[in-house]
């Protein structure tokens, strides 16, 4: 894969014929990127514009976020994920590299990777192939430090909550009604649970104490959904770190600790967006990550602001399938940042459907025209899920070698009884080139103008009937019971006026229940609610599903097993 010199990065080493693509980490270590100075400049930006953070990265300004909208909003989701992948974040990143090759002004817009995948089994976030963002290895670690800002912030919070018990505790803060937890970027589940404050009477107040990953932190939510640095102080000092001892039990919060301040100070660069560049060399713009199914799954409102100020079509992306990341885009981060998404990107495989259809993962590779047509199902759910909110939607069929005509026909049939177009993608393997076609039936569909977003719910709602219409509508099942702290909890939220802000319902990305081995489209399911939390700062409630965690735990065999750097500084097994 080689382009004109000057304008776009260059593989030296993988020509399209050959029997193996390479390693991810090997294709971007084999590109030459554009200095961020040139892909600046496709923006309309001056070098003095832009803060570089070394030759290919750097952070934009606050202000592109202010200007006119310019482009149109293209949202890129998935099926239920399967561990046969579906490959939404490489759909994401080819989509927008092809627009750009038919002659369409795009910008990809994308959540930074956290390092717990990273090092635990998912992998990174910088999508695969010929279709991924760089400089990968710096995007992929530690990129432009917002997440250590975001976690310094989280922590200097948690700090400033213990110190005050410590030293009198004068706002009267019952530790046993503590909700702020600890934060680390790294996937450990032996923080989880654990008590803090032991050793001796200097060593702070002995409490039970819990830790989330940083993409799970309101912090995060925080820094995605702010619109200035005016807002983001007003929300952190909105936080709710816990409540009151006695009846009267009122939320004691980030302002009262007077913390709000100094963690935004922490903040002030995490929240500027970064732009980097595709493989191919056009401009993509990433800031921030909480994860789709613990938290709203959607890169930054500045972002995407920015973006949208700049190019004629905006490609985003938002986490695991339509029922998480997309309904919380919709719900969540839409209904925030005022946008108006006008056409959505289903993606799936012929292996995820047959997955979902009841074939094991070992012989996903073998044909098999009945497991593949009792997935189909699946796929009608998510189409289905995307239109109600008024969005056009067309599938992208990620297609690999095992793939049968067949398989592929009985797709392409079953899609047509539906309505919806399905285009073949191959971006993975042949970088933009491979998305052509996907790429001119998003513009012919945003040249219909059809769309009419609305979201699903006003947030007017009562917290109950939201949970209720997200688990029908959404779900397909018969409606949500609760565990009775969540009910006190509910009842709690709306008492102190967080009851008329959007809901975000946390549960497994692997199934439409909240049982992560029922795979296909289930009937007559409910949802159990075991616990409801308010993210006031972040302007949403947090409903937890199932057996649901904020701290994720490493896998039998970590993916940093098969990771080193030689003596020259090359990185090795990073994907």
């Amino acid at each position: 894969m080689t382009t004109t010199a000057g304008t776009a990065p260059t593989i030296t080493d993988a020509a399209p014929d050959r029997p193996r693509v390479p390693s991810d980490i090997e294709i971007a270590q084999a590109a030459r990127p554009r200095p961020i100075a040139d892909v600046a400049a496709d923006l309309g930006l001056h070098a003095d514009e832009i803060d570089p953070y070394g030759k290919y990265m750097a952070k934009l300004p606050l202000e592109l976020a202010r200007r006119p909208v310019k482009g149109r909003l293209v949202l890129v989701t998935a099926t239920s994920p399967t561990p046969a992948g579906e490959g939404k974040s490489t759909v994401s990143v080819g989509l927008a590299q092809a627009l750009r090759r038919v002659g369409s002004n795009a910008v990809l817009c994308m959540r930074e990777p956290s390092l717990g995948p990273v090092f635990g089994m998912k992998g990174g976030a910088a999508g695969g192939g010929y279709a991924q963002v760089l400089p990968m290895e710096d995007i992929n670690l530690h990129f432009t430090g917002d997440f250590h800002a975001i976690g310094s912030a989280h922590s200097l919070l948690s700090a400033m909550l213990d110190n005050h018990l410590q030293q009198g505790n004068a706002l009267d803060v019952e530790p046993r009604r503590i909700t702020w937890p600890r934060t680390i970027d790294m996937n450990d589940r032996a923080l989880r649970r654990a008590v803090i404050g032991l050793g001796g009477m200097a060593d702070g107040v002995v409490r039970e104490e819990r830790w989330v990953i940083i993409p799970a932190s309101e912090v995060m939510a925080i820094v995605a959904l702010a619109t200035s640095l005016e807002d983001l102080e007003e929300r952190l000092g909105n936080i709710v770190v816990g409540a009151t001892a006695g009846a009267a039990r009122q939320p004691v919060r980030a302002r009262d600790l007077k913390a709000a301040g100094a963690m935004s100070i922490l903040l002030k660069n995490a929240i500027r967006p970064n732009l980097v560049q595709t493989l191919e060399g056009g401009p993509a713009i990433l800031h921030a990550g909480p994860f789709g199914n613990i938290a709203h799954g959607c890169n930054s409102i500045l972002a995407t602001r920015s973006a949208l100020a700049v190019a004629d079509v905006v490609v985003t992306e938002a986490g695991f399938g339509s029922d998480l990341g997309a309904e919380k885009f919709f719900d969540v981060k839409c209904r925030i940042g005022d946008l108006n998404p006008e056409v959505a990107v289903l993606v799936t495989t012929i292996r995820s459907l047959k997955m979902h259809g009841g074939q094991a993962k070992a012989a996903l590779t073998r044909e098999d025209l009945g497991a593949l047509e009792r997935g189909l199902p699946m796929l009608h759910h998510h189409v289905r899920n995307v239109q109600q909110f008024g969005v056009p939607v067309v599938v992208a069929l990620n297609r690999i070698l095992s793939d049968t005509e067949d398989e592929l026909r009985l797709v392409m049939e079953f899609a047509a009884r539906l309505g919806v177009k399905v285009v073949l993608t191959e971006v993975w393997e042949k970088g933009g080139a491979g998305g052509e076609e996907l790429a001119r039936e998003v513009l012919a569909m945003l040249d219909t103008h059809e769309a009419r977003f609305a979201p699903l719910y006003e947030a007017h709602l009562p917290i109950r009937e939201k949970i209720d219409l997200i688990v029908r509508k959404v779900y397909g099942g018969d409606g949500a019971d609760y565990a009775p702290a969540a009910e006190r909890s509910i009842d709690y939220l709306e008492s102190i006026g967080l009851g008329t802000i959007p809901v975000c319902i946390a549960k497994t990305q692997y199934s439409l229940t909240d049982d992560p081995t029922r795979l296909g489209v289930p009937r007559h399911f409910r949802i159990m609610i075991n616990e409801v939390t308010g993210s006031a700062g972040a302007g949403y409630g947090v409903a937890r599903a199932g057996d649901i965690m904020t701290m994720p735990g490493l896998p039998k065999v970590p993916a940093a097993e098969g990771m080193s750097m030689r003596s020259d500084g090359e990185i090795v097994g990073l994907s």
